[in-house]
């Protein structure tokens, strides 16, 4: 089956934009990962002055690549319009919003951190909204 690079329905609008999203941080984090750390809410600390062992900077460059090939897979199941990886995503975000809030509401991360969480439930939400409503079409 040969894919056809467009977007049939709302629930690939959902997965297309969160996955230019995750990609363009992705892009920003492996750029300069510190832009990151304070979109975050993190404590930035200039790259001279972090101790030895301090490996902060790696794993925001680690998370960015996650982030960037995550928007990949979403941009292209969106053009290929592949609902069971869309079905997949709504537990899977929820469950990152559970764990993401908890990490903040636990003081573990910053409360800003909760934007993350925030921004997966409503993804969740908007893609669960979204298939159902294809669905009905």
């Amino acid at each position: 089956m040969a894919a056809t690079f467009k977007i049939k329905d709302a629930s690939g609008w959902t997965m297309f934009i969160f996955g230019a999203l995750a990609l363009l941080l992705g892009l920003l984090g492996l750029l300069r990962p510190e832009i990151l750390l304070s979109i975050l809410g993190f404590e930035v600390l200039e790259r001279a002055s972090r101790a030895a062992g301090d490996y902060t900077l790696v794993f925001m460059t680690a998370s960015a690549m996650a982030s960037f090939n995550m928007g990949v897979y979403y941009i292209l199941a969106s053009f290929n319009d592949l609902k069971p990886f869309y079905k997949w995503t709504v537990p899977f975000r929820t469950l990152t919003f559970l764990v993401f809030t908890t990490v903040a509401l636990s003081g573990l991360a910053p409360l800003r951190f909760l934007g993350v969480g925030i921004w997966e439930l409503v993804g969740a939400i908007a893609t669960g909204l979204a298939l159902r409503y294809d669905l009905k079409k």
